[in-house]
């Protein structure tokens, strides 16, 4: 018989081992989970001069605390980072990188999207590359401060005006580019102009990308991000006006930078021991002749909070007549063997006892077979899948706010629906615009109970660390692992590309 419940918020630790439901309010009151090494942010700048006083100037204002301005429901302020974190963030930089503007504008500038990304990333990668090899001091993270313009012109649908276009060599056709991947051409130069085509034109996933087989963390920052009142309109006002959102700004970019010093600035309140749960993301790779080809990205989360990135063979997993991937049975054992490996390296050689597997399709029979195959006989298995209810919408009568957080909808006992977007009490408000969408979760292979399903779903999406929020939508194992897919995608494959999340975002 169908059922309505409501599942109670899930609560972060935090210093001294306390619990409280918002992040915002734990690291104020609390300090984060995971104290980080007390001789500050060991950070590198590649900026403009420029881009490199913004950035100067907006640390410093993080020194102190920062409210939310206009707003009749406010978000919990900011108060300083080293009264959040608990370590001090100081406006000098270990290793400062300076270019100049109009350097950078000749390669955004270029009249090719392809060739345009390729080398307005190959410009930031060479100086942080030569700074590793050449310069004693090694930054733990690099914050690469941009101008507005390559977030203008470095996206994947960009076009650039044509009284400020550049003339981009080497031009080639994709599908020459393409074929250069297996039937190199004669000519050297060739291939190197090929190159570029090899990669998605995203300067972001690009970026990232590059980087990881140098293990190099970083943070993007835009300049109208951090000093939007200095990029005005002919009658002065901000292009963009950020003045309501300062807090959160600072509290997101604050909690990633935590993050990838190496430090989780909380974790999960009862998180059952001995579980962990697998992301499962297909991106299908264009850059490939055959339309079938593509690359599985996964992310596991265990019971500690620890966030582990894996990569499945690339492949023929895409079946274009139903429009869903699915992995052959030896694919699908190799990662989950991947997966159970790392398990056990951190858990003292044991297995799990249980592994929740969540995915956007059900699971084909052979791939099920697969992930079978690799499980230990001590370990229960279990499939879940989680998409958006894009038909489905709850409204609440006599009040212009949505139904609340965690509301569910459980249809049968392997199946039910989940609103993790919602009015959260906490907040006295609901923090989006739209009618929020709920999740549909069917338990598709193995068994287990769905309301435990339904917590640790609720529990998943309060770990992104990416941004400190009270929740997010999408539990981190799929939001995350689709990020992880579009920078494993975004160039040709990397053999050993770095297990720690941090570096994919």
């Amino acid at each position: 018989m169908p059922d309505l419940i409501h599942l109670p918020e899930p609560r972060l630790l935090f210093g001294y081992n306390q619990s409280l439901e918002d992040p915002r309010d734990g690291l104020t009151l609390l300090g984060p989970h995971d104290p980080a090494q007390n001789y500050g942010v060991k950070y590198g700048v590649v900026a403009t001069k420029e881009g490199s006083r913004r950035l100067r100037s907006w640390i410093s204002q993080l020194q102190g605390p920062i409210s939310e301005v206009g707003k009749e429901r406010s978000r919990p302020p900011y108060p300083g980072f080293e009264a959040a974190f608990g370590m001090p963030w100081s406006v000098n930089p270990a290793l400062e990188l300076s270019f100049g503007e109009e350097e950078l504008r000749k390669v955004v500038m270029l009249n090719d999207r392809h060739k345009r990304n390729f080398e307005t990333v190959r410009f930031f990668t060479d100086l942080i590359l030569q700074a590793i090899r050449n310069e004693e001091v090694k930054p733990e993270v690099w914050i690469i401060v941009i101008p507005n313009f390559v977030r203008q012109f470095c996206r994947p649908e960009s076009v650039v005006m044509k009284s400020d276009r550049i003339e981009a060599t080497g031009r080639m056709s994709m599908s020459a580019a393409r074929k250069a991947v297996d039937s190199p051409f004669l000519f050297e130069q060739l291939n190197k102009d090929a190159e570029a085509y090899q990669y998605e034109p995203d300067f972001h996933n690009q970026l990232k990308g590059r980087l990881l087989a140098a293990g190099v963390v970083t943070q993007i920052i835009q300049e109208g991000t951090i000093a939007h009142h200095e990029f005005l309109k002919p009658n002065g006002r901000p292009l963009q006006n950020l003045d309501s959102l300062q807090s959160q700004i600072a509290w997101n970019i604050s909690s990633a930078m935590y993050y990838k010093l190496g430090a989780r600035p909380w974790k999960l309140d009862g998180v059952r021991e001995g579980v962990c749960y697998l992301g499962l993301v297909f991106k299908q790779d264009t850059k490939h002749i055959a339309p079938e080809t593509a690359c599985c990205a996964a992310q596991m989360f265990l019971d500690s909070g620890d966030g582990v990135v894996f990569k499945g063979n690339i492949g023929p997993w895409y079946a274009p007549k139903t429009g869903e991937f699915h992995l052959s049975a030896a694919a699908a054992r190799t990662l989950l063997e991947q997966a159970l490996e790392s398990y056990r390296s951190k858990h003292s050689g044991r297995n799990p006892k249980e592994v929740f597997i969540h995915g956007k399709v059900r699971y084909s029979a052979e791939e099920w077979r697969g992930f079978l195959d690799a499980t230990p006989s001590e370990t229960n298995l279990v499939g879940v899948r989680i998409h958006e209810a894009k038909r489905f919408r709850l409204y609440r009568v006599g009040s212009k706010m949505p139904v609340l957080r965690g509301l569910a909808w459980v249809q049968s006992p392997r199946s039910a629906i989940l609103m993790t977007r919602g009015y959260i009490p906490r907040l006295e408000t609901y923090p989006g615009m739209e009618v929020p969408l709920p999740l549909e979760m069917e338990i598709c292979r193995g068994e287990a109970s769905i309301e435990q399903v339904l917590k640790d779903v609720m529990g998943l999406t309060k770990l992104n660390y990416n941004s400190c929020r009270h929740s997010d939508g999408w539990p981190v194992t799929l939001k995350f692992a689709d990020a992880v897919g579009e920078v494993l995608i975004s160039g040709p494959a990397i053999s050993n590309a770095p297990l720690a999340f941090k570096h994919y975002i």
